[in-house]
């Protein structure tokens, strides 16, 4: 079963990555980008069969290592 965990910035929490990436895209002529936000998508294959414990499994594997939880948030989506 595939897991994909998204990580990003909380809403609030300064982007560096994401403003400097704005700022290449705008001078690339992409002048309509306003805002960009950067994250982490980590793809995990899971021996689990069954769906609800290999959400479980996945988002407490992003509570505990994939994620900053103080200053990050994720979103878990599993595929069999």
């Amino acid at each position: 079963m595939k897991a994909t965990v998204t990580v990003m910035l909380k809403q609030g929490v300064l982007d560096p990555q994401g403003k400097a990436i704005c700022h290449a895209l705008n001078n690339l002529g992409f002048g309509s980008v306003e805002d960009v936000r950067a994250g982490k998508v980590f793809e995990l294959q899971l021996a689990e069969t069954d769906l609800t414990r290999a959400r479980a499994q996945a988002e407490d594997m992003a509570r505990r290592l994939l994620a900053n939880t103080v200053i990050e948030s994720f979103q878990v989506s599993v595929d069999a």
